[in-house]
């Protein structure tokens, strides 16, 4: 028992929240606009973040690894692990595990995702040179509160420039997507793209710490604008095919072996959903569980737990509030030049699950978020579905089970894209027929001559 309570102790000690004012932050990649822009908040606010070169370490990933966990798991600890032997290499003898601090979000429920930054602890544990690099996070259970990370006042601020930066991460995404398929010169998308994000994270650091947020829009609707401008209007409009999943595994292009570029290559128009419709589910079920601490407190005469969660309650519905307005704006600036896909709200999402019979909230998961996803994008007139997902992830094998028979039925052309690393000499294939499906699909609705 001593020795199970040490190594408890040491998880408690290794991964936890504190104050990383003034040492190097080191994100692991997920979607490329959104972890950069999230690195640019945390130095707006003193932090000298960076992002870790993604995908180079995956055999060192799989060699720490037993293969029962997801494949996230295995690539973000291939980046960690990729990164500290090449800057041990670098530095000699002054590198210093204390200048850093691993940055691994959790998150809560059934996702084994949640586990892995204590297994990382582990695994970095076992090189002595790495016991001193302490694991920070944020994590679904309480919204990705960001207190402990930062001074309480920077805080409160630095959250509110991170979501408007992932909310402006998802528009980028959503411009590549809707231009890059039409462009007048291939490659002229990404390249203006690449600009964009420089300067709109230079724009973040400057502008971030007053929150000065119409430069940013500024420069969002400047973007737009011009990005609109590389489509050629003699091109005919695509399938749309619209992507739901694992989060990671659908935003990192690396891990999914670029499957947005190969839609886009046997002719669809590809919408991703994005990262800021998972920010604000978890916001949701924060507000529904505040809800439901109120209700039970009540009922039980429990008058002050009662009263607090009445007082959570309204602070998470003005959270709430406050992140709607924002994505609102964002894209409101962006629409004025550029027909993006609108995201879904929340509440929209639900909506689609139909009073609990196809799922519902309280199981929790992705799941949710993807099933009412994708029968979302089927109503706004997507042509066919991709359900992107890690080998063996249950959220994602369960929207699987629900969705197919749903889509089966409404004759809408569906495939999932599970990875492990491993390449599948047949998917080509797949995805060559699934497109030719969503075409058929959309020629028989009548919309193969419809202009840009």
């Amino acid at each position: 028992m001593p020795a199970v309570e040490k190594a408890l102790d040491r998880l408690h000690q290794g991964v936890h929240r504190f104050d990383v004012t003034g040492r190097m932050l080191l994100l692991p990649q997920m979607t490329p606009f959104g972890t950069r822009l999230l690195a640019a908040s945390f130095r707006a606010f003193g932090v000298p973040a960076m992002v870790l070169e993604t995908y180079k370490g995956l055999a060192l990933g799989k060699e720490f690894t037993s293969g029962k966990e997801c494949f996230p798991c295995q690539v973000t600890l291939g980046d960690i692990l990729y990164f500290l032997q090449q800057e041990k290499s670098r530095l000699g003898r002054d590198f210093d595990p204390e200048r850093y601090v691993y940055f691994l979000p959790e998150s809560d429920g059934p996702c084994r995702f949640g586990m892995y930054n204590k297994f990382q602890r582990i695994v970095l544990d076992r090189f002595p040179e790495y016991r001193g690099i302490p694991i920070t996070y944020l994590s679904t259970q309480d919204a990705y509160s960001v207190a402990g990370l930062l001074p309480k006042k920077k805080a409160r601020y630095f959250r509110r420039v991170a979501y408007v930066a992932s909310v402006i991460a998802d528009v980028f995404d959503r411009i590549v997507w809707r231009v890059r398929p039409y462009e007048l010169r291939p490659g002229m998308t990404d390249a203006f793209m690449e600009e964009a994000l420089q300067a709109m994270e230079e724009a973040v650091k400057k502008y971030g710490p007053t929150r000065d947020f119409a430069r940013l829009y500024d420069l969002v609707e400047d973007v737009a604008r011009t990005a609109a401008s590389f489509i050629d209007p003699r091109k005919p409009r695509r399938p749309k095919i619209g992507i739901i999943g694992e989060i990671y595994l659908r935003s990192h292009p690396e891990s999914n072996q670029n499957i947005i570029r190969q839609l886009e290559a046997y002719g669809g128009e590809v919408v991703d959903a994005s990262i800021a419709e998972w920010i604000n589910f978890v916001s949701y079920e924060r507000l529904r569980k505040e809800k439901k601490r109120c209700v039970e407190a009540w009922r039980r005469g429990r008058r002050a737990a009662a009263l607090r969660a009445a007082k959570a309650v309204l602070h998470q519905r003005l959270e709430n509030g406050y992140q709607s307005w924002r994505q609102h704006q964002v894209y409101a600036r962006v629409l004025r030049h550029l027909d993006i896909q609108p995201d879904h709200s929340v509440r929209h999402i639900e909506h689609f699950l139909d009073h609990n019979r196809h799922f519902s909230f309280d199981i929790g998961t992705e799941a949710a978020l993807s099933i009412g996803g994708a029968l979302a994008y089927v109503h706004e007139g997507f042509d066919g579905i991709v359900n992107v997902f890690p080998f063996t992830c249950m959220p994602s094998t369960v929207c699987s089970a629900v969705l197919k028979p749903i889509l089966l039925e409404k004759r809408i052309p569906y495939v999932d894209a599970p990875y492990d690393g491993t390449t599948q000499p047949n998917r080509d294939v797949i995805l060559k027929t699934f497109l030719y499906q969503a075409q058929q699909r959309r020629m028989a609705r009548g919309f193969h001559t419809e202009s840009l």
